[in-house]
């Protein structure tokens, strides 16, 4: 090897780049995560995820097959990111990056080493390493000891500061405006791809017109019509919309790795009777979660009260999943706060400062009177006396049945 291959190197091509976020409030997160780390004795952490990386940092990363990494020790904080990333992990990043090179292909596990001196205990998140990453670090660092960090600093991140609220309020605003400039596309005869790339352009020039020097990336829009919205993860697709078809409208904005989402039932020109039927009771489920939400309420307790509405018009069998989740960092494909869901098995209480979403969803197979499914969706800030609806879109038959 000769000398110029370096394995491990600092590329830090320019300067720190605009963040929603202030040192204070970057401070505060770190600080809180040392604390954790010195009540518990350990050393240091080290993040692989998405998510923690980003709540942590500033900077999202993107895997394309490589490792990344963040280690906080008690007196620094350092993103790991791979070559091919550039100067782009230093500039987003509050604190150090290191960055590793191709030239062998475990240098990321030499980064890890050269931040993790003298460590005895290493907080990891046990829900992000698979086993091949924990035998490679068990390789790397002989004799080090793996405390769980996921799950502690999922209850960190439940709890979002003002300045969190602040960007998911905007998050909120600019679904709004997805969902104007989707339902101004919707019409019998065209497609789902089409409508939806109307929500999605207007929330991404909302987006780089709010925020100096933004990255523009993971904002989406899904449109499902007819079948298509039994699932509420279903993907766009071609189809086209017919007269008479419901549809799911599902807006959301990425801004610097918070996710915000606004989810409506709509009809193409006219409901019949059936659909309208159902599509009201799930309206008034909706109206009532939004009320259970304040603090001090459970989300078992919220869960369960909800059940018994649908159980009383004999639809409770066509729930497809829980009322409702926490938001912050994340994404359709990273994050999750698993320990604030409006389900059944979720005891959490609700507290000032959360912000969770109100989503009752039905689905009824095809052939039945009324199939399709049925979805609102609200973002709500919990408050120290109740809550907060973020989301202005209006819901319900009397506003969207979409006629042009």
């Amino acid at each position: 090897m000769t000398a110029d291959m370096l394995h491990v190197t600092e590329w830090h091509n320019g300067g720190k780049v605009f963040s929603p976020f202030s040192e204070t409030e970057m401070r505060r997160r770190q600080d809180a995560l040392r604390l954790w780390m010195a009540r518990r004795d350990v050393d240091a952490a080290l993040f692989t995820s998405y998510h923690c990386i980003t709540y942590y940092s500033g900077w999202l990363y993107c895997n394309f097959g490589r490792r990344h990494g963040m280690v906080i020790t008690h007196d620094k904080a350092t993103t790991i990111s791979s070559g091919i990333d550039g100067g782009q992990p230093w500039r987003r990043s509050f604190g150090d990056n290191l960055t590793y090179t191709d030239w062998r292909r475990d240098n990321f596990f030499r980064a890890v080493r050269q931040l993790t001196p003298g460590v005895r205990r290493l907080g990891i998140e046990y829900d992000h390493v698979s086993l091949d990453l924990r035998r490679k670090l068990e390789a790397a660092l002989p004799g080090v000891e793996f405390i769980d960090i996921g799950q502690p600093s999922m209850w960190m991140r439940v709890l979002k500061s003002e300045e969190e609220q602040a960007l998911i309020r905007t998050g909120a605003r600019i679904c709004d405006l997805g969902a104007v400039a989707a339902v101004a596309a919707i019409a019998a005869g065209v497609p789902e791809h089409e409508v939806a790339m109307a929500g999605t352009n207007a929330m991404t020039h909302e987006i780089a017109q709010s925020f100096p020097h933004v990255e523009l990336m993971d904002s989406w829009t899904w449109v499902q019509s007819g079948i298509n919205t039994d699932g509420a993860h279903n993907p766009v697709t071609n189809r086209k919309i017919l007269s008479g078809d419901i549809l799911s409208l599902n807006t959301f904005p990425m801004i610097f790795g918070y996710f915000a989402a606004l989810e409506r039932t709509l009809f193409c020109d006219s409901c019949d009777d059936a659909s309208l039927a159902i599509w009201e009771r799930n309206v008034a489920v909706h109206r009532r979660g939004l009320e259970l939400i304040r603090p001090g309420a459970k989300c078992n307790e919220i869960a369960a009260e909800l059940n018994e509405m649908y159980r009383g018009w004999g639809l409770l069998r066509y729930r497809s999943f829980g009322y409702g989740h926490s938001f912050g960092v994340l994404s359709h494909y990273y994050g999750r706060e698993s320990g604030v869901e409006l389900r059944e098995d979720v005891e959490t209480v609700l507290e000032s400062g959360m912000v969770v979403s109100m989503e009752p969803m039905v689905m009824l197979p095809e052939g039945m009177p009324g199939a399709g499914g049925y979805r609102e969706h609200d973002m709500l800030i919990v408050t120290e006396t109740g809550a907060e609806d973020i989301t202005r879109f209006p819901f319900g038959p009397e506003h969207n049945i979409i006629r042009h």
